[in-house]
């Protein structure tokens, strides 16, 4: 059975890796770009469509600023950027934010940090994956009803890909994420030609009245207008969630790392801002109505809309109105889209698995987290990101609209602790520097970081007034659920830490006076000869056999053997008048540390090796009973003496010649 479910893993992440070969997993910028920064390019997908939903409870003509929510979104993006270039090459070994935060104010803000991101991380794989499972069921009718089933399979499969490592993972991933740039580069230049010369149509939406909702009846006048144009302007900021990933994610560029994680930074910058602004334009352009509830919302000549109507996201209305008389070309980037917002979670996969490590080794996860897999990913991580993404998928039913409200709080509260660290780092190392042109570049890099705090504090307080009531709570809730998790576990490293930590009476005390060994007896048999042998050679101080006698035949004829054998090792019998075996061989194995509190108790139980689940049920029972109640008592070290029966051959898959190096691995 383990030889089957080893193949299987094999045939699904491949061959192990060693060790010394994580250098060759490093990433150039070209496959870098497709890898870290398709969540940010993939926002394209959905960021414009959140301005134009929320702007749209205003009705028709609020749309019309959807352009200048989308260029203040830029703004804070272009700012974040700059910003996050400087972070890249002051703390380039991968702690990102986190590193940033703990470093230069404190371990608090750090684990704040650290919890923003890691519920960023989960959100982001479960925004992306529904958005995509929407674009999907857009092109592909049969999936319609179907998303969350959709969704979560998507996830599954990004997980077996990243579970092979990062380099494979962002080899597949380059080809559709340099396709989806390609085709919407081609959709801006062929709209805006076509717009250019008269021959843009309107989209399949722009026919539509939009109701406004009861409050907004006079668009974005006055507080509840203004208040509703900062809502759209928060979700619009979706669009700056995974430029942190990067700050994360140095160490795995090639060197030089830092300049490397640089200048895809800018790459990403300046592909993202073309698109953002190319969406909006075309969809002014083309009248693109895109509501929550279209049977509400929208009305045609004052009417209900056609019962069959089904909204598609603006890149597809887009795609289809640029593209017109083509639909090879609308069902590619609708495919291409749906394919490039699975992979924009692949930019969490390589994210979260990261930060988990580095928090790990501070002591603030299980240290499992820590730990490489076979392909040198941190497969444990990346399981973990998987699961809680499923779950929040399945809870919420891949609904974009419900998750987008849970979404970017956590990922500004980083940006914004993150510039104010990096504003402290630059204060003091100018007050270390001398060097005047060292000074001046410090001076710039600390104008761009009070600028960075400054936009993103300021983004901040905008979504958390306009969307906590919305949702935003709920994942500030999970933060904060996070952060005393953390917490605690960090509490009790540090418990265990001081608890196993030598000081001078344990350094003298490291080898106990005596040593009082206890053999438990059954029956005489070879594990019992075994485990006798295995006593007997390790030289103890004080040696005996100890059995339980339930049946009184039973128990003359095994002391009767006992004798026979003319065994070197007196055997105890144990009374039992309840039949019990546990609780006699517990009372005197208490006895004895009581007697002498000093020796150390090595109790030895024979134990068999069994190849088959069902034969665990019919053996050991006894013998796992009373190592977990063994356990459990101070001074007594319990030593299973095993026994292999014939099942069990074969079954540890070293006796295999084609054993390959790395399948068993220390967790």
């Amino acid at each position: 059975m383990s030889d089957i479910a080893d193949t299987a893993k094999r045939i699904l992440l491949g061959r192990p890796i060693r060790s010394e070969h994580l250098g060759h997993t490093l990433l150039p910028k070209r496959i870098a770009l497709p890898v870290f920064a398709s969540d940010a390019l993939s926002s394209v997908a959905y960021a414009p469509d959140e301005i134009l939903l929320t702007l749209a409870l205003a009705g028709v003509a609020a749309s019309a600023f959807s352009l200048w929510a989308g260029l203040a979104v830029v703004f804070v993006l272009a700012v974040v950027v700059l910003s996050y270039r400087q972070n890249v090459h002051a703390y380039p070994s991968g702690g990102g934010d986190y590193e940033v935060t703990t470093t230069n104010l404190g371990a608090p803000a750090g684990l704040s940090v650290a919890s923003a991101l890691l519920v960023d991380y989960v959100l982001t794989v479960a925004v992306s994956i529904s958005s995509a499972s929407q674009y999907a069921a857009s092109a592909i009718p049969a999936l319609r009803g179907h998303e969350a089933v959709a969704a979560v399979v998507a996830v599954v499969v990004l997980t077996l890909m990243n579970l092979r490592g990062v380099r494979e993972s962002g080899t597949v991933f380059a080809v559709p994420t340099y396709l989806f740039m390609m085709l919407i580069g081609l959709m801006a230049v062929v709209g805006g030609i076509r717009y250019a010369t008269g021959t843009l149509h309107p989209a399949e939406s722009a026919m539509f009245e939009v109701v406004p909702r009861a409050g907004f009846d006079q668009g974005l006048m006055g507080f509840a207008g203004a208040f509703l144009f900062a809502r759209a302007f928060a979700s619009g900021c979706a669009a700056l969630t995974g430029v942190e990933a990067i700050s994360n994610g140095v160490p795995a560029f090639k060197k030089p790392k830092s300049r490397n994680a640089a200048t895809t930074l800018a790459l990403l910058g300046g592909i993202s801002v073309t698109m953002v602004v190319s969406i909006l334009l075309l969809a002014q352009a083309t009248g693109v109505r895109f509501v929550e509830d279209p049977s509400t919302q929208l009305t045609l000549n004052g009417g209900p809309i056609p019962a069959d109507y089904a909204q598609h996201p603006t890149i597809g209305q887009l795609a289809a109105t640029v593209f017109e008389g083509f639909p090879v070309a609308f069902y590619a980037i609708s495919a291409v889209t749906g394919i490039i917002l699975v992979l924009a979670a692949n930019t969490a996969f390589n994210g979260f698995p990261v930060l988990g490590s580095i928090l790990a080794k501070d002591g603030y996860l299980p240290r499992q987290l820590h730990t490489r897999g076979d392909r040198l990913a941190f497969s444990n991580g990346i399981v973990t990101l998987a699961v809680a993404a499923i779950a929040l998928i399945i809870v919420f039913d891949a609904q974009v609209t419900r998750l987008i409200q849970l979404y970017i709080v956590g990922v500004f509260v980083s940006f914004t602790l993150s510039q104010l660290g990096m504003v402290r780092h630059w204060t003091r190392e100018l007050q270390r520097s001398s060097d005047s042109a060292a000074r001046l570049h410090m001076m710039r890099s600390r104008v761009i970081n009070v600028i960075g705090f400054v936009c993103t504090g300021f983004v901040l307080l905008v979504v958390l007034v306009t969307k906590f009531v919305h949702g935003a709570y709920i994942a500030i809730l999970a933060m904060a659920v996070l952060y005393l998790v953390m917490l605690a576990i960090h509490r009790h490293y540090g418990r265990v830490r001081d608890e196993l930590a030598l000081d001078d009476v344990d350094a003298a005390r490291a080898l106990p006076p005596r040593v009082h060994a206890i053999v438990l007896v059954s029956k005489i048999h070879k594990p019992t000869m075994r485990a006798l042998s295995y006593a007997r050679a390790s030289r103890p101080s004080v040696l005996e056999a100890v059995t339980v006698g339930v049946d009184e035949t039973d128990g003359a004829e095994l002391r009767a053997q006992w004798e026979a054998l003319d065994l070197p090792v007196p055997l105890r019998v144990l009374d039992s008048p309840f039949r019990e075996v546990s609780r006699p061989i517990l009372a005197y194995v208490r006895s004895v540390r009581r007697e002498s509190p000093r020796d150390l108790v090595v109790v030895y139980i024979p134990e068999y090796v069994v190849g088959h689940w069902w034969e665990q049920l019919l053996h050991n029972q006894s013998a796992l009973r009373l190592k977990g109640r063994l356990l459990f008592t101070p001074g007594v070290v319990v030593a299973s003496v095993p026994w292999q029966l014939t099942s069990s051959q074969g079954q540890t898959g070293l006796e295999d010649a084609t054993y390959v190096q790395g399948r068993l691995r220390r967790y």
